[in-house]
C-alpha cells in the first residue's frame, strides 16, 4: 500500500495553544430509561411460533437468511437460534452477508465481518454464502434501478435479520430496519452504490419503492426486527411477515427511538470522543448522538462546537468513515487509517465528507488543547470550557464532564456525580490514559 508523508511542523504549531489549559474533569453516571428483556431466546423462539404457518412453509426448502448490520448485540446468538427454527422446521438454511458494500465490497471481507460477529459455519450450524453476484430486477417509477442478491433470489425463501434504529443520515417513518436491508444490504455493493447515488432527499419513500419492487420479485417470507435499548442491550425482538413490514416496521422505529441513549447536556463547547468505528456506527461514530450529520437532510437540537476524535476502534480495521464530521483528531488516528476501506464506503454512499481529514496533532493532549484554543466562546484559557468526553457514540452510561458543566449536571435527576474533580492523566506520549 501506498504511504502519504504529510508535511506537518508540530511543534511551532502547539505553541499556539501554550496558554491554554485543560481544566478539572468530572466522572458522571447518566441514567437511562430503559427496556430489557429477560430472556431474549425465549422471546424469539415465541414469536416464530407465532408465525408458525410461515415456518411450516419452509419444510424441504432452502431458506436464506441475511443478515449482517454491524453492532448488534446477541447476534450471533439470534442468528444461531434461527438456524435451529429453521431446521426443526424441515428447511434447509444458509447465510448470506447483506450489508451492501461494508467489508472493502469483497466476498472474503465480509465473511470476516460475519466472522467477527460471531457468526460462523460451525458456531451457527449452517454454511455462509459471501459474493456479490446481483441481479436487475427493475426501476421504480422515478427510475431509480433496484438490484438483489442471486443468492437471495435463487433461495425458496428468504428471511431477513436486522436492527430497528434511527439511521444517520436521513429521516422519515422507515430509516434503518428491515426494509432498508431488503434494498441496500441485498444489493450488495453495486445495488447500495445506485440506492445512495440517489441522495437522501426523501429517501424513506424512494426506499419503500425500491422495497416494493424487491418483494415482488425475492421470496422474501418473513422479517426478524431486534430493538436495543439505551445500554446497547436486547429490548425487544419482532417476528414479522413481509404484509407487516409497512404497518409495523414505523411503530417500532418510534420505540427505537424512545429507547436511544444521548448526552444529557445541553450544547457543549467540546466533544471528546475516545474512538471510532464502523463496528460503532456506520458514521463511525452516530450522529444522532454527536448532532454532527454528513447529511443535509437531518437536524439535530444537540450542538457541540469542536469534536475531537482521539483512536479507532480495533474491531474496525483501519476503517475511519465518520472521521470527516470531526474537527481534530490524532496522528495516531492517521496512522492506523485505511483509506481504502473508507473511500469505498464514501463512494458507495455518495457522501464524500465522511472521509475528510480534520486537523491532525501528534497526541491526545494537543488535540484537546487545540479544540479548546479554537472553541468559538469567551473562555480564553480553557478553565471555563464546557467539555463532555464519551469512550464512543454507544458506550453513555458514564461520561466525563469539565467543571463549568458541574450547575447542570446537579440539576438534572437523571445525572449522578461519580468521581472528581480530577485532572485527565496522560502517557510519556501525552496520550490519555484515565480510563473508564
Amino acid at each position: 500500500m501506498n504511504r502519504l508523508d504529510f508535511k506537518i511542523d508540530f511543534p511551532s504549531i502547539i505553541k499556539m495553544s501554550d496558554s491554554v489549559f485543560i481544566p478539572k474533569m468530572y466522572k458522571v453516571r447518566q441514567n437511562f430509561d430503559t427496556l430489557k428483556l429477560s430472556n431474549f431466546i425465549e422471546k424469539l423462539k415465541g414469536e416464530l411460533t407465532n408465525k408458525k404457518d410461515i415456518m411450516e412453509s419452509l419444510n424441504g426448502k432452502k431458506v436464506c437468511i441475511a443478515l449482517g448490520s454491524r453492532g448488534i448485540n446477541n447476534i450471533s446468538s439470534i442468528a444461531t437460534q434461527i438456524v435451529k427454527e429453521v431446521k426443526q422446521y424441515g428447511g434447509e438454511p444458509f447465510i448470506i452477508p447483506a450489508m451492501g458494500s461494508h467489508g472493502g465490497a469483497t466476498p472474503e471481507g465480509q465473511k470476516e465481518l460475519l466472522e467477527g460477529y460471531g457468526i460462523t459455519e460451525d458456531k451457527v450450524g449452517a454454511p455462509i454464502i459471501s459474493n456479490l453476484d446481483v441481479e436487475f430486477l427493475g426501476k421504480t417509477d422515478e427510475d431509480i434501478p433496484v438490484f438483489t442478491s442471486k443468492d437471495a433470489l435463487n433461495a425458496d425463501g428468504v428471511i431477513l435479520v436486522n436492527r430497528v434504529k434511527p439511521h444517520t443520515a436521513f429521516h422519515g417513518d422507515i430509516e434503518s430496519g428491515l426494509i432498508k436491508m431488503s434494498v441496500i444490504g441485498m444489493g450488495k455493493q453495486k445495488g447500495a452504490e445506485l440506492c445512495h447515488k440517489m441522495g437522501f432527499n426523501n429517501f424513506s419513500e424512494k426506499l419503500k419503492n425500491m422495497s416494493r419492487i424487491v418483494f415482488s420479485h425475492v421470496p422474501v417470507v418473513l422479517g426478524v426486527a431486534i430493538l436495543e435499548n439505551a445500554y446497547d442491550e436486547t429490548a425487544d425482538i419482532r417476528a414479522l411477515a413481509p404484509s407487516e413490514f409497512f404497518t409495523e416496521e414505523p411503530k417500532l422505529l418510534k420505540t427505537a427511538k424512545s429507547l436511544m441513549p444521548q448526552i444529557l447536556l445541553n450544547n457543549p463547547d467540546i466533544l471528546i470522543v475516545d474512538e471510532l468505528g464502523k463496528d460503532i456506527s456506520g458514521d463511525g461514530m452516530d450522529p444522532n448522538i454527536t448532532g454532527r450529520f454528513a447529511s443535509d437532510y437531518v437536524k439535530s437540537d444537540f450542538k457541540v462546537n469542536r469534536i475531537v476524535v482521539l483512536g479507532l476502534t480495533k474491531a474496525t480495521d483501519g476503517n475511519a468513515n465518520g472521521i470527516g464530521v470531526a474537527d481534530i483528531t490524532t496522528s495516531r488516528v492517521l496512522k492506523d487509517t485505511d483509506f481504502t476501506k473508507g473511500y469505498i464506503n464514501s463512494i458507495t454512499a455518495a457522501i464524500p465528507s465522511t472521509v475528510r481529514l480534520p486537523m491532525v496533532m501528534p497526541n491526545d493532549y494537543e488535540a484537546i488543547k487545540t479544540a479548546i484554543k479554537t472553541a468559538n466562546n469567551l473562555d480564553y484559557d480553557g478553565r471555563k470550557s464546557r467539555i463532555v468526553r464519551i469512550k464512543n457514540t454507544l458506550s453513555l452510561k458514564n461520561i466525563y464532564v469539565s467543571e463549568s458543566l458541574i450547575e447542570d449536571v446537579k440539576k438534572n435527576s437523571k445525572l449522578e456525580i461519580i468521581s472528581g474533580p480530577f485532572d485527565f492523566e496522560f502517557d510519556k506520549e501525552n496520550n490519555l490514559i484515565t480510563g473508564w
